[in-house]
């Protein structure tokens, strides 16, 4: 029996006017930020935080995620290139960027945001991975999009045939970018009632711990059904993505455990208010 695999032939763009063209994966990628600071301006509101922090927490965010998703491509998966040829780095509009990178440049950069605002670092970590859970639903969708970043041949009656990736091969393959998509927004979805049926009053480190726990944990399994996205990566026993996503879960483990037994402690919410209107 000739099972009809999903064709997909997608266009990137949405449209184009003369070299300038609007592309899903840039839709996308905007519609996470836009989402994610609605979804952060509530957690403020509910606790009595200024508005014009949240905006100097979106430039931090944007910053360290744009430069660490890229940096994490460049030195992650292609270094001799990149260091040989420093200038490329700068061409993001080529593509190339790499999720472990991004967490990366996000956590380094609400180090600094924290040391600014006189919040506690992992108040902000906590609230933060709702909205990246969110966000890499979004990413993994333009990923789709663009045909990239799939999976390995398959023969369930769900594989997609990525068309423009791979013209006139008519290769089956597991649609890994709706496989993570799904997951993303599925641990956004549990964070968030988390955090609603705990009134936003949580344990430093819980969310965080969880959400390195359950998204790298998933991440890590996902990969073995992913096509290698640098050549290097063959000869591997784990391959990149699963040997980036190890120190995140062990990272998330211990948090949960010092959570669970050794709570980190966070200040009250006056003393934040108080602190934040201090530096304001």
């Amino acid at each position: 029996m000739v099972i009809d695999f999903i064709h997909w032939s997608q266009n990137p763009e949405i449209f184009r006017i003369g070299s300038f063209a609007v592309r899903w994966y840039g839709l996308f990628f905007a519609m996470s930020f836009y989402l994610g600071y609605l979804i952060m301006s509530g957690f403020f509101k509910k606790d009595g935080l200024d508005i014009a922090l949240l905006d100097k927490l979106s430039v931090y965010m944007i910053v360290g995620t744009v430069v660490g998703a890229r940096l994490g491509h460049c030195l992650f998966y292609q270094p001799d290139y990149y260091l040989s040829r420093p200038i490329e780095i700068l061409k993001i509009w080529e593509g190339g960027l790499a999720s472990h990178g991004a967490a990366i440049g996000i956590l380094t950069a609400l180090y600094f945001f924290a040391r600014k605002s006189g919040q506690t670092y992992l108040w902000t970590v906590d609230r933060i991975v709702i909205v990246v859970a969110l966000a890499g639903f979004f990413i993994r969708m333009g990923n789709l999009m663009n045909s990239e970043i799939y999976g390995m041949k398959t023969s369930l009656p769900w594989a997609f045939v990525f068309n423009r990736a791979e013209p006139g091969l008519n290769i089956p393959r597991h649609p890994t970018q709706i496989y993570e998509a799904l997951t993303y927004i599925s641990i956004f979805i549990l964070l968030f009632l988390i955090y609603k049926i705990k009134n936003g009053v949580l344990k430093d480190g819980q969310l965080f711990g969880l959400f390195l726990v359950i998204l790298f944990g998933a991440r890590f399994l996902l990969e073995f059904i992913k096509e290698p996205q640098v050549e290097f990566e063959n000869s591997l026993v784990l391959n990149l993505g699963q040997g980036l996503s190890i120190p995140f879960i062990l990272a998330g483990v211990y948090i949960l455990f010092r959570v669970r037994f050794k709570p980190f402690g966070h200040w009250p919410k006056q003393k934040i208010t108080n602190k934040i209107n201090e530096n304001a």
